[in-house]
């Protein structure tokens, strides 16, 4: 009668345990939504001024004023989207050659993999910085963003691709070797759309890694090849912090990627849960 009073109330103690911690984190996102549609004078007040009227100026602002965030939005996409396809381009056949077809001593070359994510991001800075500036004379460029981005996410791309091509079945593989078909036929035609889900979810993290990424960004950009989280950040000055259009900044900056997460909600849980259960 003990366990089962206790194993009641773990089921409703766990569920209730789990909404708690989620309105927590919940909280300020709302907190920064609502912000972002108030006016400057209403935002700035302490207490925060729950019932003050809502409006959508400081959205109008971030695209209407001499700085707009437009250009901003647009570099994001493209060193976003330009790295993530260029990281899935080299990540896959990586992995299949890990997985699939092995080679001698893999378990160095994921080693090799995961030490490069072990040297800490801001150790690069200056010689990225010196590199682009003085060596190929290529400040202000997405092109550099796109190549550093394609390099950041490439290990963890690797890593996530190999656990999820080890799961398709080997039997399949051999079947069209035997028929003819070629290593690029195979990985194309066979493999990939087996390990769809686990494309799906390398391709969203890159992809979130990649835009939310500021720290490269501010240092190596300036103008022309600013992201979305730099021009933010301007919005923060010395002399005042402009809240009510910094809560719109980051809100819109945050939408892309809550609206591809939810997008592809079915298949990153089928891809992070692929190679989690043997």
């Amino acid at each position: 009668m003990r366990t089962w009073n206790r194993r009641r109330v773990a089921k409703i103690a766990i569920p209730l345990a789990a909404w708690l911690i989620g309105i927590v984190f919940v909280i300020p996102i709302l907190y920064m939504v609502l912000t972002s549609l108030h006016h400057p004078q209403d935002a700035q007040t302490y207490p925060p001024s729950w019932g003050a009227p809502l409006t959508l100026e400081n959205y109008a602002g971030l695209f209407t004023s001499a700085s707009p965030i437009t250009p901003a939005l647009i570099n994001s996409v493209i060193t976003s989207v330009l790295s993530t396809l260029l990281v899935l381009a080299l990540a896959i056949p990586a992995a299949y050659a890990l997985a699939i077809r092995p080679v001698k001593k893999w378990s160095d070359v994921m080693f090799f993999f995961l030490s490069t994510k072990m040297l800490p991001m801001v150790a690069g800075i200056l010689p990225l910085y010196l590199f682009t500036t003085k060596v190929i004379n290529m400040p202000d460029n997405v092109i550099i963003l796109i190549l550093i981005y394609t390099a950041m996410n490439l290990p963890i791309a690797v890593w996530m691709m190999r656990s999820f091509l080890v799961e398709v079945p080997p039997a399949i593989i051999e079947a069209a070797s035997i028929d003819g078909a070629s290593t690029f036929r195979i990985l194309t035609r066979i493999v990939a759309p087996i390990a769809m889900p686990g494309v799906a979810a390398t391709s969203l993290i890159c992809f979130i890694f990649a835009w939310n990424e500021q720290l490269y960004a501010k240092v190596l950009t300036s103008v022309a090849a600013q992201t979305g989280p730099v021009y933010v950040n301007t919005l923060i000055q010395t002399e005042h912090a402009y809240l009510a259009e910094l809560a719109a900044g980051a809100t819109l900056i945050s939408l892309p990627v809550l609206i591809a997460g939810f997008a592809a909600q079915d298949k990153l849980v089928q891809g992070l849960s692929l190679g989690a259960v043997k």
